[in-house]
């Protein structure tokens, strides 16, 4: 208790450098956690984009590519699923619900998406939060359409506005399709996910603006194109480019998998989106280890300029542990002394770094991810958190015994001459 009272009167005695000390740890700490807490919250916003589907099925090929274009609307695919095949998976009695995608269009750099009503009432992110809109309503007609919030808030389009796709995706668009222009009838609320960043129509409107269309390419010059006389019932599309599906029980999941990459009608491919997620993820891990080794030597930085306080003042504590030597005061008492120092130091800067990682998150929060499409979890205080902040503490121990050493080694002689 007297070396632990004696320290802490040490450091009061010098409050300014100790509380510049302990501010420049708790900001290390507090970056390191906040590193911690982004990390895992984009790996946690990554994993949860999609929740609730059992298996994403599409045309066979690469499982992550189909991942992609799916759920993230990165890629193309390299074939399209007849819409046969869908109805029967559909309506397999194994099967609970099913979402359709038809891809391949856009409007000015956003991916569109043609859908069913089963896309706004079964799809789920976050495990079970699902696409709900702000303003407005789902497309009920082939000519409506239904905005992301970063379309929306991007392009400044609101309900009543006139959409013309394109066929194509950004720059490698073919032609636009401003024969059949789509009415925004519904904008969706923030969801920090891909589907902030896409345009919503259903199968039917994907199939208009494609009517008269051969092969993928339009029709010749001159040739008359039914615009204005298209009946919803009229347009059943023939192909799609994927579909989710969930099955009624998980125990069906791997047996419809392999059943559908065993189908005969045609070449299809199921992949589990957790499974394929994984591996994505595996492939960025490079990033998670960058993250950690800047949060580490954030830390580091700020335990040196701790290392560096204290030892600055050796030569103005000289007289100050000559006297508590010469008062009976022994080597391994000083040493405990300069440790305990730098293990309060430590201690308060990890306390305040806490603080300040928490504050943050709940001022930041909203701003990344509106900014960013982030989302930062509240996580409370994790394991992970108290390994890093015993590794901190241990790390500063280590850092007390160099000016502990010094002072240990100075003589009771060095300390009671006066230098001038």
């Amino acid at each position: 208790m007297l070396l632990l009272s004696l320290a802490w009167q040490s450091l009061r005695n010098r409050r300014v450098t100790t509380l510049l000390t302990v501010f420049s740890i708790a900001l290390s700490v507090a970056l390191l956690l906040g590193v911690e807490a982004l990390r895992v919250s984009a790996r946690e916003s990554f994993s949860s984009t999609i929740s609730g589907t059992d298996l994403i099925v599409g045309a066979r090929g690469g499982g992550l590519q189909l991942l992609l274009y799916t759920v993230f609307r990165m890629g193309t695919a390299t074939n399209n699923v007849k819409y046969e095949s869908f109805e029967e998976w559909s309506k397999h009695p194994a099967v609970a619900w099913t979402i359709p995608y038809s891809l391949g269009d856009s409007h000015r750099g956003f991916r569109v998406v043609g859908t069913n009503e089963n896309f706004y009432k079964q799809y789920r992110f976050r495990k079970t939060r699902k696409p709900e809109f702000v303003e407005g309503r789902a497309p009920a007609e082939f000519n409506e359409a239904a905005l992301g919030s970063d379309v929306a808030d991007k392009l400044g389009y609101k309900v009543g506005t006139k959409v013309t796709l394109t066929h194509g995706i950004g720059a490698a668009g073919i032609m636009d399709h401003d024969d059949k222009p789509f009415t925004v009838v519904g904008i969706l609320d923030k969801t920090s996910t891909p589907i902030d960043r896409s345009i919503y129509i259903s199968l039917e409107g994907m199939s208009a603006i494609h009517v008269g269309w051969q092969g993928g390419a339009p029709p010749e010059p001159g040739e008359e194109v039914p615009s204005t006389k298209l009946k919803k019932e009229d347009l059943r599309p023939e192909a799609i480019t994927a579909f989710l599906l969930r099955a009624k029980s998980r125990i069906d999941t791997l047996r419809i998998q392999r059943d559908v990459n065993n189908y005969l009608p045609e070449p299809l491919m199921a992949i589990i989106p957790g499974v394929a997620m994984g591996e994505l993820w595996s492939t960025v891990k490079y990033a998670e280890i960058a993250l950690e080794i800047v949060g580490g030597f954030v830390v580091l930085v700020g335990l040196l300029g701790m290392l560096v306080a204290i030892y600055t003042t050796l030569n103005e504590r000289r007289r100050e542990m000559a006297i508590l030597r010469a008062l009976g005061a022994g080597p391994s008492k000083i040493l405990a002394l300069f440790l305990i120092e730098s293990l309060m130091l430590a201690a308060s800067g990890c306390a305040l770094g806490v603080g300040l990682m928490y504050a943050g998150i709940a001022a930041l929060q909203g701003v990344v991810e509106k900014q960013f499409g982030l989302y930062l979890r509240w996580q409370g205080f994790q394991p992970e958190h108290g390994v890093y902040l015993g590794l901190v503490l241990g790390a500063a121990v280590l850092i007390g015994l160099v000016p502990a050493w010094r002072a240990y080694r100075n003589t009771l002689a060095d300390g009671l001459s006066v230098r001038v």
